[in-house]
């Protein structure tokens, strides 16, 4: 949700950037699989769902429409959390859809963006954002990254950046250690407009206080400027960021980009936010510029085959060499009951644990071990998974 938006170029930052970054056939492989008849049919179900406001059966509706998508793109119950948080009299759900990463598990690419909705059924406002975020998820969920990906979806942004606020307040800065943030993208209202030529992108920089995270801003910013030129047809206009859900974030010091479309919409927080106003072949090509700078900020591999990756479930135990704590990401297996065991150089199993009903990430306690190679097993009654690992 935004109201007044002033656009400006930046020609020189963009030269700066532009040649940092090179195409990359494997994601332009990637962000050319963005579906058109995805994009549209979202947003139509997005539409029928009604008027997403606190309090209403349409709000709970699409919350439960999101993980459905989530759920039949492969992601499992344990990658899903839920925040819920009061707004008004009311309890309000944000959806957190989580991928870890392969190198750094710990470090995490947020993209997010609002469903809740005024007055209309926002199907731009943020409709067209969550189709955006959706179509991305598909794509990555089964493409390993080095860095772990949440996919968020805010309720309460209409109320005040509600939602999100929440989020940074109760997980950000509730997890101990403080979340470790490398960038958090955010999507609102980048459906465009029918009836005028849509062919270009805002994408939005911190240029508010604190400052200390400006520059990167800055920086990350214009290296999605050149994504959207990589693996889009759009151009872009470089704006700053305010009034949406990114802000909480820039307010704690995270670092922050954001799309909002260039044609600004007239039909905001008003019953005719509809699809027929929108331009939905503009909202496919953001989403293809969508996918193609999470490729880049999570920085998808091109190497490690996506088949060995898949065959395991995306299972992995980091980090390696550790020392106090062994943590386990599940991936995508979707047992509730596990057996986690570790087994010494001399083939003596020095821990066996049952493990029901996880959470995406369980952590073992490895200090009593003494410093060396061990493998570990991860079981279920039909698969086995077996990493070495090095204990310091």
């Amino acid at each position: 949700m935004k109201t007044i938006k002033i656009l400006f170029f930046s020609l020189f930052l963009f030269a700066n950037y532009a040649n940092s970054q090179t195409f990359i056939q494997a994601y332009a492989d990637i962000a050319n699989q963005v579906s058109q008849a995805n994009v549209t049919a979202d947003l139509t179900e997005f539409e029928a769902l009604g008027v997403k406001r606190r309090g209403t059966t349409a709000l709970d509706n699409t919350l439960n429409w999101l993980k459905n998508k989530y759920t039949s793109y492969g992601y499992t119950a344990g990658q899903m959390t839920e925040d819920s948080f009061t707004n008004g009299s009311f309890t309000c759900k944000n959806l957190i859809v989580t991928k870890i990463g392969t190198v750094y598990p710990n470090k995490y690419v947020i993209i997010c963006g609002h469903y809740d909705s005024v007055v209309g059924t926002g199907t731009n406002d943020n409709g067209s954002g969550v189709a955006c975020i959706l179509e991305a998820a598909r794509l990555l969920q089964n493409v390993p990254t080095e860095y772990s990906i949440k996919f968020i979806n805010f309720s309460g942004e209409e109320d005040g950046l509600i939602g999100s606020q929440h989020y940074v307040s109760s997980v950000v800065n509730g997890t101990n250690p403080k979340l470790d943030i490398k960038l958090v993208f955010n999507l609102d209202e980048v459906g465009g407009v029918a009836g005028m030529t849509n062919n270009t992108i805002t994408c939005e920089r911190d240029t508010s206080s604190p400052t200390t995270n400006n520059a990167l801003s800055t920086t990350y910013t214009n290296e999605l400027i050149t994504c959207v030129g990589l693996y889009s047809p759009l151009n872009t206009f470089l704006s700053y960021a305010y009034a949406s859900d990114y802000m909480p974030f820039q307010s704690n010091n995270e670092i922050i980009t954001g799309f909002f479309e260039t044609n600004e919409t007239s039909h905001k927080h008003s019953a005719t936010d509809l699809l027929v106003n929108m331009d939905p072949v503009y909202n496919y090509n953001v989403a293809k510029a969508t996918t193609g700078a999470m490729l880049h900020f999570a920085v998808a591999s091109t190497a490690l085959s996506e088949n060995s990756y898949n065959e395991d479930f995306q299972v992995s135990f980091f980090p390696n060499p550790a020392s106090d704590f062994l943590n386990i990401n599940f991936g995508t297996l979707n047992d509730s009951n596990y057996t986690f065991s570790i087994v010494d150089i001399n083939g003596k199993k020095v821990l066996e644990r049952k493990i029901n009903n996880p959470s995406l990430l369980e952590k073992i306690d490895i200090s009593q071990f003494q410093s060396g190679v061990y493998l570990v097993a991860l079981e279920t009654n039909s698969k086995v998974i077996r990493r070495k690992i090095v204990i310091q």
